[in-house]
């Protein structure tokens, strides 16, 4: 099996990563192609990361792509990125092929995975081809995008595997489209780690957790989170500030600077999934994983879903949670001190023992087993 994605940042790799473990214990041979900035990130022995030659996006718009070194790519690196991820396919020859995202997303990517695409068409072991995406897609919104995607789907595809739970949103809340497709959709549920890094004896009990993305904005929504917290109910708690790697030293100094007595301001760390279980409040944006971690957990919410660039995945997500009364809605360009001390408070009693699938990497391995051997008992 091969496993393509392309990374924008660390979620979609831990996302990918928990999905492959799963895949390998149910004795699948799984090599994980990534074509994003390396990310420091464990990974189970048994699956293979192969690593393209980086590029990344350098803002929200996903307009530009830059390798590793910030240079603008042309077609002859296009041509060689190309090449080598069809090597890949070639000399590890799956039976299934899963794409991150794509064709939901990652249209600049097109020019090498079309060709894989057609290479696994073409294939006569390859016998499954598998859409993996999240809960939420980015809307379309240029005529005939949506259209084309399910052509794509026509085309290549066998499944549609949304890791997400349709109690709480389904595709088509997002994929005006999602009819045409509906015969290859299956929901997953949601992935969360399969193997949590627990913190030590006391770490996180009775805190305030607040967490959030490394850009301007993560730093804004810390910074707020200090602010607002002699204004709150919840001012006489421990508070926790978790500072994103991607976030400058100096101004990881200015967090701590700005921090009194009871805030405790520290970098990232490989146990979130257990602190926000532990947490009395969590404080945070609405990206899939973070969301995810609310979900495992019975801790109050307030969540700033990022909004910058037209994008309305995180906000349309937390929309949803708010709708069922399980996390309180901050948007972004409301966010002060204010206003986030009054979210804080209207968290008193939000309905934090809602049931959701929270299976999904196991119900991934299993539906994908499924699939291939059907498709294999059928040739």
């Amino acid at each position: 099996m091969i496993y393509v994605q392309h990374l924008l940042g660390i979620g979609h790799l831990q996302r990918s990563a928990y999905l492959a473990t799963e895949l390998v214990r149910e004795d699948f041979e799984v090599q994980l192609v990534s074509g994003g900035l390396p990310q420091q990130f464990p990974l189970d022995e048994a699956i293979q990361l192969r690593q393209l030659p980086p590029v990344y996006s350098p803002d929200g718009s996903f307009t530009r792509l830059l390798d590793a070194n910030g240079n603008h790519i042309d077609s002859h690196w296009q041509d060689g990125r190309k090449q080598q991820l069809l090597e890949f396919f070639v000399s590890f020859a799956p039976q299934v092929l899963i794409t991150e995202t794509f064709p939901f997303g990652r249209r600049m990517m097109r020019f090498e995975l079309i060709p894989l695409l057609e290479a696994a068409k073409s294939s006569t072991r390859c016998l499954q081809v598998i859409a993996s995406i999240r809960d939420i897609i980015q809307p379309k919104t240029k005529p005939g995008r949506e259209q084309e995607i399910c052509e794509l789907i026509d085309q290549f595809y066998d499944h549609v595997l949304v890791h997400g739970d349709e109690k709480i949103a389904r595709l088509v809340d997002s994929f005006n489209l999602a009819e045409h497709i509906d015969d290859k959709v299956a929901y997953s549920g949601y992935i969360c780690p399969n193997n949590p890094v627990l913190p030590s004896a006391q770490d996180g009990i009775d805190e305030v957790l607040v967490s959030a993305g490394g850009s301007v904005t993560g730093f804004q929504i810390l910074k707020t989170a200090i602010e607002a917290r002699p204004l709150c109910r919840l001012k006489h708690l421990k508070w926790r500030i978790l500072v994103s790697h991607s976030i400058s030293d100096s101004l990881f100094e200015e967090l701590q600077q700005l921090a009194t007595e009871g805030i405790r301001v520290e970098r990232n760390r490989p146990d979130f999934s257990e602190l926000v279980k532990r947490a009395s409040l969590s404080i945070s944006q609405a990206g899939y994983n973070t969301i995810t971690d609310i979900l495992n957990s019975d801790t109050e919410a307030v969540v700033i879903p990022y909004a910058e660039a037209d994008e309305l995945e995180q906000t349309t997500r937390a929309q949803k949670l708010q709708d069922i009364g399980r996390v309180i809605m901050l948007r972004q360009a409301e966010l002060n001190a204010t206003a986030l001390a009054d979210a804080i408070d209207r968290t008193s009693g939000l309905h934090t023992s809602f049931t959701v699938n929270l299976a999904g990497a196991t119900n991934s391995a299993n539906l994908i087993s499924q699939w291939l051997l059907d498709a294999s008992n059928q040739n």
